[in-house]
């Protein structure tokens, strides 16, 4: 172990008896924005626990990315029942974390689960039914040690289900108090209006649709969900901002093979062309014009207006998280214009 690696090592371990800072707010260096019409705000970035918080994760690394979050303002948390590996681990460690550093916090958090694909064994482990996503958020607020989600996700459609018994379920778990809001994740327009007609009969408190969302993936701009959500007053919560990592700085030189695409086995190789890469080379000029990083830019772009109120972020360090806080969502015409003409060209 080098001389930087034992001092970061020293640093980890102090964590274990850190305090959050009491200036996090006054010092915050996120926005907080409205989660649709609703009157929840979130900060303009979320971590999220898809990657980097599992079984064979470091936790003490772990807690520090928690803490630096909590400590610049990202006070949102983004679960579900199958993040690790092994599923359920990224609940357990984050469980963990906040029983033993965050526990008189619990009330500044905004903490989301989801269920929707496999996490058992046999037809009552996946899906959209009534006994699956009870059971799911039952042994989700177990696992974190919680008596309630802040947002409960159905984290997939799932076709042999009603829309109907999906919707009413996640209706009645917040009348029981299980979960304060709804949102679904993966839901393409049809289907999301589908579960809208369902929820405005109910009024449950439905603020958030959660899909995936970059300068690379337009698909909620093509098919008129963003739209959509803008008219009907909820919001779109964007995951994988970064396109996976092909959007940040580590990849200008290629794609290294313990990269989260490699990971997470997500990506094919053949997709990643010559052009993709020119194209983000261009966005890098951009970028630097702004005196940006390109994942700031990146982010910046997805929050440049209010239909998007948070964008969820994945890290595998601090470094990482305090790079990515670095957004600025005003743009000119002409640097929308030009990044059009380089994603779109």
């Amino acid at each position: 172990m080098n001389a930087m690696d034992e001092a970061t090592f020293k640093q980890l371990m102090e964590n274990k008896n850190r305090k959050p800072d009491p200036m996090r707010y006054r010092h915050s260096a996120v926005e907080y924005r409205r989660a649709g019409t609703s009157g929840l705000k979130l900060p303009a970035i979320s971590l999220g626990f898809w990657q980097n918080f599992g079984s064979f994760d470091n936790f003490e690394i772990m807690r520090d990315m928690v803490f630096t979050a909590f400590d610049k303002g990202i006070n949102a948390f983004d679960l579900a029942n199958n993040y690790g590996p092994r599923s359920g681990s990224a609940e357990e460690n984050f469980g963990r974390i906040l029983r033993e550093n965050f526990a008189s916090h619990r009330d500044e958090m905004i903490i989301s689960t989801k269920a929707g694909f496999p996490m058992w064994g046999g037809p009552c482990g996946r899906g959209g039914s009534r006994k699956y996503l009870t059971a799911s958020l039952d042994a989700s607020l177990k696992r974190l040690g919680i008596d309630y989600a802040d947002i409960y996700y159905h984290h997939r459609p799932d076709p042999e289900t009603p829309i109907e018994e999906t919707c009413y379920c996640l209706h009645q778990l917040t009348e029981r108090g299980k979960a304060l809001y709804i949102g679904i994740s993966n839901y393409n327009l049809e289907q999301t209006e589908a579960a809208v007609r369902v929820f405005r009969e109910l009024h449950t408190p439905f603020i958030l649709n959660q899909v995936c969302y970059n300068l690379l993936d337009r698909h909620i701009e093509e098919d008129g969900l963003k739209a959509y959500a803008q008219e009907q007053g909820f919001g779109i919560i964007a995951y994988s901002p970064l396109a996976q990592g092909l959007l940040s700085e580590r990849y200008a030189g290629g794609i290294p093979d313990d990269s989260r695409i490699m990971k997470s086995g997500s990506l094919k190789k053949e997709s990643l062309t010559a052009e993709l890469f020119e194209k983000l080379a261009r966005l890098r000029e951009v970028a630097a014009k702004r005196g940006q990083t390109l994942p700031a830019l990146a982010l910046s772009w997805v929050l440049k207006d209010g239909v998007v109120p948070s964008v969820i972020i994945g890290a595998s360090s601090s470094a990482q998280i305090l790079e990515n806080i670095k957004v600025d969502p005003a743009f000119t015409q002409e640097e929308l214009a030009e990044i059009e003409k380089i994603c779109k060209g």
